[in-house]
């Protein structure tokens, strides 16, 4: 493709670089020579039929014009800097939440089903793969809250509504792969049930557009009840679900499904739909991010975020905190925060990660915990059991705060028991498995004691990923459950390791048992006891 670099098509547009595969077309960057300034071109395909997208809708990139060059249509689009493509993105940094792909879902299905240009009833609506959806830069400055697709190209055979190739775009953006009949979502969580009857797997009649559009809502928005979650993926729990109350019972995922049809989760408007896909900040704000907002008003002080948190000082970038909840309970209501600054104390219950800068106290409130969600972003994903938390300055305190919101990383279950990802030293002896993270290596001394070592040096045993045991296994015999369900559920196989020469293994500690969570990590380790090296297979 290298050979149609500084091709001009159409007398206009003159071809700087291939930007993508777009679908089953090239997409390439091209330079306006009549106008100036750049635009994304791609020549129309053989073989699909292509839809008009929705005119000024919120989540197509914008066409421009459609040209002919050589006998061939080309379409002249907006060019979008900064985005990726979906599939792009999952090959880079590994499978989305499941509560981001519900939000890529509503984008999707507004588009969709949105009235276009010549649409006429028993005309087959659009579909999308990966590669046809960009996730790009916010005004708000998330790096993937713009959603929007590329292409529009007439659903096939047996999918008049477009539903099951958006099945199987989800699937491919919670699982990392392509849906096969031989296998089970094993990182779905919530996002579970509604893969299993987009993809005509579950049992009745297959789901509707609108049943899609409110289980996809259901999954953004936080609820007070539950689902029924695998074991596999702890962390694919949506950030705002708290710890299982004991005694409670999760809702089957039959029970969820009767209940989105009988109206127990009552179905949101469409416009809130597409506010709730579009603004991944705004919705990360509303539903992902507890934030502390206590001093609101001036209160006279001049703490940094109100007397309610009550910290006379700013926090620091990789200060430890402690949170004392109101009522015992946590994640409900405002904590008072106690500061660690060396993270000596007795089991913190996370650490500062980042901050938000902002020009005014409305604009921290405004900006600060959605930025929070985006910036914790990577560290949560490679920990299990974590939640984002925005400590944000009071109106009085704003100046005290240095202008900054305060991005935590708290335990969901209980404390971290120490520094957590970068704030980690190499050779630093584990105190708790809660601060091990994906990927990272261990010298292993005891069945007690672990210590963080570079991947680029030799090790024992390699984080792969997490489980939960069942609440009958007893602290004594979580170590052979956990081998065997992490061989079972995160098998090293699936991360490239030959399975003639490695196994799995796992590390469990008592601070999961304290809080009930039963989380253990799974890691992978040589069959024969060995040393192993570099990072990966």
């Amino acid at each position: 493709m290298t050979r149609h670099v500084g091709r001009v098509v159409a007398g206009r547009y003159l071809l700087l670089r291939p930007l993508g595969d777009g679908g089953s077309d090239r997409v390439w960057l091209a330079h306006d020579q009549r106008l100036g300034g750049e635009v994304a071109l791609k020549a129309a395909g053989t073989g699909a039929r292509d839809v008009p997208p929705p005119p000024g809708h919120p989540h197509v990139v914008a066409v421009h014009d459609v040209v002919e060059h050589e006998g061939v249509p080309w379409t002249v689009m907006e060019y979008v800097a900064g985005a990726v493509d979906l599939r792009a993105l999952v090959a880079r940094r590994g499978p989305l939440a499941p509560a981001d792909c519900a939000r890529i879902g509503l984008a999707v299905l507004s588009v969709l089903h949105a009235p276009a240009a010549g649409h006429e009833p028993g005309v087959p609506h659009r579909r999308v793969g990966p590669a046809d959806i960009l996730l790009a830069p916010d005004r708000g400055g998330a790096p993937y809250g713009r959603i929007l697709l590329l292409d529009h190209v007439a659903a096939g055979p047996g999918d008049g509504d477009g539903l099951l190739a958006l099945g199987r775009t989800l699937h491919y953006a919670v699982e990392g792969r392509e849906p096969s009949d031989r296998e089970v979502p094993v990182r779905a969580g919530a996002l579970g049930p509604l893969l299993a009857r987009l993809l005509g797997g579950a049992p009745g009649p297959r789901v509707t557009v609108a049943e899609a559009e409110a289980e996809l809502a259901w999954i953004v928005t936080p609820q007070t009840d539950t689902y029924a979650r695998p074991r596999t993926d702890p962390g694919s729990r949506p950030p705002w679900s708290a710890a299982p109350t004991p005694g409670s019972r999760p809702a089957a995922p039959a029970d969820r499904q009767a209940a989105a049809t009988t109206g127990h989760r009552r179905r949101r408007p469409r416009a809130l739909r597409a506010a709730l896909a579009g603004g991944l900040g705004l919705v990360l704000a509303l539903g992902g991010v507890w934030y502390a907002l206590a001093g609101r008003a001036a209160d006279g002080t001049g703490t940094p975020y109100g007397d309610t948190v009550g910290l006379a000082a700013p926090l620091e970038d990789g200060d430890c905190v402690r949170a004392h909840w109101p009522g015992g309970t946590r994640f409900a209501g405002t904590p008072r925060l106690t500061a660690d600054p060396a993270c000596r104390g007795p089991a913190p219950d996370g650490q500062v990660m980042a901050f938000v800068p902002a020009s005014s106290a409305e604009q921290a409130r405004e900006l600060g915990p959605a930025r929070c969600e985006e910036r914790t972003r990577e560290a949560r994903a490679r920990l299990a059991g974590v939640r984002s938390v925005a400590v944000v300055p009071a109106d009085d305190g704003f100046e005290t705060a240095r202008g900054r919101t305060a991005c935590l990383v708290l335990g969901v279950h209980g404390p971290v028991y120490g520094p957590l990802g970068r704030h980690r030293e190499p050779g630093s002896v584990f105190a708790d498995t809660a601060t091990m993270q994906r990927r990272d290596c261990l010298d292993v001394r005891s069945a007690r004691e672990a210590r963080l070592v570079p991947c680029a040096g030799r090790y024992d045993a390699q984080v792969l990923g997490f489980t939960r045991l069942p609440s009958d296994v007893t602290l004594a015999g979580a170590p052979a459950a956990a081998d065997r369900a992490c061989a079972r559920e995160v098998p090293p196989r699936d991360y490239g390791f030959d399975p003639s020469l490695y196994e799995a293994g796992s590390r469990t500690a008592a601070g999961a048992w304290k809080s009930g969570s039963h989380l253990a990590v799974c890691t992978v380790r040589r069959q024969n006891g060995g040393t192993m090296e570099g990072n990966g297979p």
